[in-house]
């Protein structure tokens, strides 16, 4: 290797300071770009890993996995508590200067990370079965839903540290490196997920494995570049330990994200047991398909995501430094980009729903559920992108309040009595059309929230004045 191409692994795509002066629009091709691709990648995978298990292990197995989704959102939650608000912490230090600070905050969520992965794993096994059967598993789902969360549950410790450094590593200045982290997991996993379930015969356990496998690859590689002295921020020893203030304000800030996955454990569960009711007979049929449509979701949810993470640190870091113009041009591109995605996603799911239902099973019935999911809850999906845009904007400037309203409003005040009226008078369709509901009621809100805090927030910083959070 050159000597240049050494200086483009190990140096930040831009040096933080950057984020303070260079276009906005540069920026966020920088930061999000890479954060996309890697949003897609992941996303590309979990729809393959979907197609192996449909595919090689049945059309229950689909269905099992669908019962997981609920537990996988828990789990991950205690983990994006500390990855996002420790990724916005260290950028608003950055942002004040204050190197110290973000080193600090770089050892403290490393160390929690390991705290939150055995209590949440230990606790996931000891009570998997119950869980699981709270979920909605029945007997045909269960043994396939245990088989795979066992493999994952084991494997939270690497998950949780792979995770939350990968998090801080794009908001320190390194979003390519961050970006190679979700790809190098991804690919290991796609090369060993069909060796396990079709060479070896593995089943949904094996798909899991693959999964710990490649996140242990990425885990090697994120934690050499924080042990490394040529990294802007990386670990260094320090003789007190974490402040219980900076504890508290990385748990403020990823308090959002945190309820917004505990939300969607709890939606997840409602609309298991609302399509188990609802379908009757074809109750487990109906949560593969939901499955199906919740895996398609995600592929255009997660893009959005990557461009929120590419916000972050540049909201964080303007924010912190008192530059509310750059601040405002941040969030009016993102709102664009985002629903721009959501709107492709719309098109896509509304055009060509059997086709995408094909891809995951052959089972007749579960594709017909599946394809009236798809066009009816895609009908509002374009404003999705912006709800996201906005609820993680708020979290990126240190406002979790905000943040948190959104996140519960959307997946809770509005969806759960949505879901409960309307499974009643439509059945399987009604379960389709609060979900749609539930969104567009969500984006006109999260539209008036940002309105209103925008035009305090920019009477209230000074230009220039570092802001403190």
């Amino acid at each position: 290797m050159s000597t240049n191409d050494s200086s483009i692994r190990t140096s930040p795509v831009s040096s933080p300071n950057d984020l303070g002066t260079k276009p906005i629009g540069t920026l966020l091709v920088q930061y999000s770009l890479p954060a996309i691709v890697a949003a897609l990648v992941t996303s590309l995978y979990n729809i393959v890993d979907s197609i192996f298990i449909g595919r090689g292990v049945g059309p229950m197995a689909i269905s099992g996995l669908a019962i997981t989704f609920p537990l996988m959102n828990l789990v991950v939650a205690f983990c994006v508590l500390l990855a996002a608000g420790g990724a916005t912490v260290s950028s608003i230090f950055l942002g004040q200067k204050n190197l110290e600070k973000a080193t600090e905050t770089l050892n403290s969520v490393a160390a929690m990370c390991v705290v939150h992965a055995v209590v949440i794993g230990g606790a996931g096994l000891l009570f998997l079965d119950s869980i699981l059967t709270f979920f909605g598993a029945t007997e045909e789902t269960l043994p396939y839903a245990r088989e795979f969360m066992r493999v994952i549950l084991l494997g939270t410790p690497v998950s949780y540290i792979f995770i939350g450094l990968n998090n801080l590593m794009r908001a320190t200045g390194y979003p390519k490196k961050a970006m190679i982290s979700a790809i190098l997991s991804v690919v290991v996993n796609v090369i060993l997920a069909p060796l396990f379930i079709f060479k070896f015969e593995w089943g949904i356990g094996g798909a899991a494995l693959a999964t710990i496998i490649g996140q242990l690859s990425a885990f090697v590689w994120v934690l050499a570049h924080f042990i490394s002295r040529k990294s802007y921020v990386h670990f260094r020893r320090q003789e007190r330990l974490s402040r219980p203030s900076l504890l508290m304000r990385i748990y403020g800030i990823g308090l959002s994200p945190f309820l917004m996955n505990c939300c969607a454990c709890l939606v997840v569960v409602f609309i298991n047991k609302s399509l188990l009711d609802s379908a009757g007979a074809d109750g487990n049929t109906a949560i593969g398909a939901y499955g199906i449509i919740n895996r398609t979701t995600m592929f255009f949810i997660m893009v959005v995501f990557g461009i929120t993470q590419g916000m972050q640190p540049i909201l964080g870091y303007n924010y912190g430094a008192g530059n509310w113009g750059r601040v405002s041009h941040t969030l009016r591109m993102g709102l664009w980009a985002g629903a721009s995605i959501s709107t492709l996603g719309c098109a896509v799911c509304e055009l060509f729903p059997n086709t995408i239902s094909h891809m995951f099973t052959t089972d007749g019935p579960m594709v017909t559920i599946a394809r009236e999911g798809f066009r009816l809850y895609f009908i509002c999906f374009p404003i999705v992108g912006v709800q996201i845009i906005i609820q993680n904007y708020f979290q990126s400037l240190g406002k979790p309040k905000f943040s948190i309203f959104l996140s519960l409003t959307r997946q809770l005040l509005f969806l759960v009595p949505m879901l409960w009226i309307m499974s009643r008078l439509y059945g399987v369709p009604g379960v389709w059309l609060s979900m749609t509901g539930s969104d567009f009621l969500a984006g006109v809100l999260a539209i008036a929230t940002v309105i209103y805090m925008n035009r305090r927030l920019g009477r209230q910083i000074q230009p220039g004045h570092a802001q403190d959070i």
